[in-house]
């Protein structure tokens, strides 16, 4: 336990590690915009996959009911910085939608609808079965869980760049914008000793300096003839 001299310092500490962390994550969600305008102008989803923005509507969901006073009080910034992430989520989706052909169309709806009702299946059940501080371990057990799920798209594009000895797929300002959002809310995990927010952060962390090395190892490679064209290319 922290000596009350301490108290002031550590809450400062962790709020300015959220704010961080809601500002840098700000980033992350802004930046399929690019591939929406271009889903706009030219009034189709091409290729491009609508699962990441599902998978993330989903995450986005339980780690902001895992955030709010209800379930895990004190942690607010957890639910501002997924409450962000819904509301873009929800807008990328409803625009693939109306983009989509017929096929992508009713397979996005099925999954949008199927995250919204796994979502509302989590809050009852963590409402009705629950008292306070099981609740708050059963829904941080899934928080993480959906967390971890999430590392694939990274260790996906870790495993093209190896492959590829190119940094093309792997934007730097993408990649140093998800390491500052992890470092933050490592940071702010461990400033409120909270296992539950610190431990997936700190996977990601780990994930994004291999990713900034990688960046920095490879961006100097001269391999336009080892370039490949991704099939299915998704933001």
């Amino acid at each position: 336990m922290l000596p009350n001299s301490c108290l002031p310092a550590n809450s400062i500490c962790s709020a300015a590690a959220g704010i961080a962390g809601n500002v840098f994550a700000l980033v992350l969600f802004m930046s399929p915009i690019p591939t929406f305008r271009r889903i706009v102008r030219n009034q189709s989803t091409e290729q491009f996959s609508g699962s990441p923005y599902i998978y993330t509507l989903l995450n986005s969901l339980i780690c902001l009911w895992y955030g709010l006073p209800l379930v895990s009080p004190g942690v607010i910034m957890v639910a501002t910085v997924n409450g962000i992430g819904v509301v873009f989520q929800a807008v990328y989706i409803t625009v693939f939608i109306v983009y989509a052909s017929k096929a992508k169309k009713l397979k996005m709806l099925g999954l949008s609808i199927s995250v919204i009702v796994l979502f509302l299946v989590v809050v009852i059940i963590s409402l009705q079965f629950f008292d306070s501080h099981s609740r708050q371990i059963f829904v941080g057990y899934l928080s993480v869980a959906s967390l971890i799920s999430m590392f694939a798209s990274p260790l996906f594009i870790i495993k093209l760049v190896i492959k590829m000895r190119s940094v093309e797929y792997m934007p730097f300002y993408l990649s140093f914008s998800t390491f500052l959002t992890s470092l933050s809310f490592l940071a702010y995990g461990l400033f409120k000793a909270d296992p539950f927010i610190y431990f997936p952060n700190g996977i990601g962390t780990i994930l994004g300096i291999i990713q900034l090395a990688l960046y920095f190892y490879y961006k100097n490679v001269s391999t336009v003839h080892l370039r490949e064209p991704l099939i299915n290319s998704c933001a």
